[in-house]
């Protein structure tokens, strides 16, 4: 399952690249396409070595598909805030055309800002996203995640459940709002939501942790620590999984989100 952090999107360089695939190379002639495609290989591969060849493709003339190789590179050295306002730039230079677009390079520069721990910023991009793809379940995540990471839950339970009426069958959104439930206080509602996603995907051992998690937030120590038990049988050892439900039978202050892991877009 793709688990992501409620208080830290772990992205790795390839995760947010991988999107690019999908992003027209905004090319005027076929060999400015092939160089876009040559670019962002190896920004994906080799964010260090790309960065400059990008910029030296953007100073040569190469438009916004070197500027957005140039973004994508910068994103896989860790310079998360300037592929943030990279991003940002670029969609705000196309003006009203191609709203899909725009609004996919908002959602990156949404992760960029999150990365940099600027969760506001990451919820601003992507509300701006939302207004041009509001049936990106997605983005409903990435933006419920900004807002979990300010602590803002009743905003992170909405844009979860907006989500869910997107894709209703998918787990990890009920998972998340589970969590998020959990911490706003209402363990009840995070076990009905585990409850929902157990029905999709029985004995899955993460959705079962966020259930021992809900049911040791209720008070029920008994029923949560079997739940851990069982959440040991299933979890591969030394997972991440595994290693949070032993500490929660420990007695450990648990984490209050799932396990991070990287975004899919």
């Amino acid at each position: 399952m793709f688990w992501r952090a409620l208080f830290l999107v772990m992205l790795a360089p390839a995760a947010l690249a991988q999107t690019t695939e999908k992003v027209d190379p905004f090319a005027p002639t076929p060999n400015h396409a092939r160089r876009y495609a040559e670019c962002m290989q190896q920004a994906r591969r080799e964010p260090l070595r790309a960065l400059p060849l990008a910029e030296k493709w953007k100073a040569e003339g190469g438009g916004l598909g070197a500027r957005h190789c140039v973004a994508i590179a910068m994103f896989g050295t860790g310079k998360y805030v300037p592929a943030a306002t990279q991003l940002e730039a670029i969609e705000r230079d196309m003006g009203s055309d191609r709203p899909g677009l725009r609004g996919e390079l908002l959602a990156q520069a949404g992760q960029a800002w999150m990365e940099a721990g600027q969760a506001e910023n990451a919820a601003a991009a992507q509300s701006r996203a939302l207004e041009l793809r509001p049936q990106d379940a997605d983005l409903w995540i990435d933006r419920g995640l900004s807002y979990a990471a300010m602590r803002a839950w009743p905003r992170a339970i909405s844009d979860f459940g907006q989500a869910l009426t997107v894709e209703p069958y998918k787990v990890e959104i009920y998972v998340l709002r589970a969590a998020a439930w959990r911490n706003a206080g209402n363990p009840a509602q995070a076990l009905a939501d585990t409850e929902r996603a157990l029905t999709i995907a029985p004995g899955d051992p993460e959705i079962m942790l966020e259930r021992g998690l809900a049911l040791q937030a209720k008070g029920d120590r008994a029923a949560a620590a079997a739940e851990f038990n069982k959440v040991l049988k299933k979890a591969k050892a030394g997972s991440e999984t595994a290693k949070r439900a032993e500490a929660a039978l420990r007695g450990e202050a648990s984490s209050t989100a799932p396990p991070p892991a990287a975004s899919k877009r």
